[in-house]
């Protein structure tokens, strides 16, 4: 076979390996068999006169070769797409989980995404959770979310792109009557004493319970076990009123009747939250999402870290965090 005439099939398959690292999680990925993806694999191999992976029973690595051959592949795939998508009808809906239906950081980027590129259908999903949505994106059952990464599992977080978003103060719901309520702000260490909810055994916010876990130790708070998971806005408050236990929540979460929210301060605990998607995802719904975001960011200083502003260690502890 010519080099120069490589099947861009051939080279999306190489793509998928590579940033999968596993050949039946790529295959899955593309909806083509093990068998298949392995034998466009040795073809493009021997197109290339080169050895792209090394393989054994364990594992999968890129060789040189493979990691040379990455940027140009995806290069490539890039144009490929650009040359389909002028030639094609609209690009479907991108499916954009922006965790609760209600306001929030993640409902305003894809407001402003629908206000810079209205011709395109971004259409919002509720997900509540990136532990859950992360694994939906994999899936390629959804496009977009929003959340906090560390956490993540490692091989699932190496299949995701992302871009930072925000730094977003951390509020408690308390409920009407409750002693804090009283204040305008709560001071971080008036919660000693307390129990709060923050998603303990909801699989799918894992990522949150995690945060709240490092946030409350030392402290004398206590992490509320675990309560039905409630789907909704009434169920929340429905099951919020038998506990009568705090939640841990950002500002910018929905208002609940029967509660209060009051931001935390003394100091702020900030929520690292980032927009993610399926590494190599291209869509022009996407770059109205990363343009909304950047845009954002610039002109409310999403990124900055506030006077007594307290980011997790994982983010704080050099490399390797976050």
């Amino acid at each position: 076979m010519n080099s120069r005439h490589v099947d861009p099939r051939l080279l999306r398959g190489f793509v998928a390996v590579a940033e999968e690292l596993h050949f039946s999680r790529a295959a899955a990925r593309l909806y083509v068999a093990q068998q298949a993806l392995s034998r466009d694999v040795r073809r493009l191999e021997q197109a290339l006169d080169a050895t792209l992976f090394l393989r054994t029973t364990r594992a999968v690595e890129l060789t040189p070769e493979g990691e040379r051959l990455l940027p140009h592949a995806r290069e490539v795939l890039r144009a490929h797409e650009e040359l389909a998508a002028a030639f094609a009808g609209p690009p479907r809906p991108l499916l954009v989980d922006v965790n609760t239906d209600g306001p929030g950081t993640g409902r305003r980027v894809l407001e402003r995404a629908r206000e810079l590129a209205p011709g395109l259908e971004l259409m919002a999903r509720f997900e509540s959770g990136l532990t859950h949505a992360a694994a939906e994106i994999a899936a390629g059952r959804l496009d977009v979310s929003f959340g906090y990464l560390h956490g993540l599992d490692a091989t699932l977080r190496a299949r995701l792109d992302h871009l930072p978003v925000r730094h977003e103060p951390l509020a408690v719901l308390l409920p009407e009557g409750h002693p804090l309520a009283a204040y305008d702000e709560v001071p971080l260490d008036a919660l000693a004493g307390e129990t709060v909810y923050a998603g303990a055994g909801n699989p799918r916010t894992l990522e949150w319970t995690g945060l709240a876990r490092e946030l409350f130790a030392g402290r004398g708070i206590a992490l509320a076990p675990p309560a039905p998971v409630a789907v909704g806005k009434e169920e929340f408050r429905r099951v919020m009123a038998k506990t009568r236990n705090p939640v841990l929540a950002t500002v910018g979460f929905l208002d609940m009747p029967g509660t209060v929210k009051r931001p935390l301060t003394d100091p702020v605990p900030l929520s690292p939250l980032s927009m993610v998607w399926r590494r190599g995802l291209t869509h022009p719904g996407l770059d109205a999402l990363v343009r909304a975001a950047r845009e954002l960011q610039g002109a409310h200083h999403w990124l900055e870290v506030p006077p007594g502003g307290l980011l997790p260690a994982a983010l704080t502890s050099g490399p390797g965090g976050g």
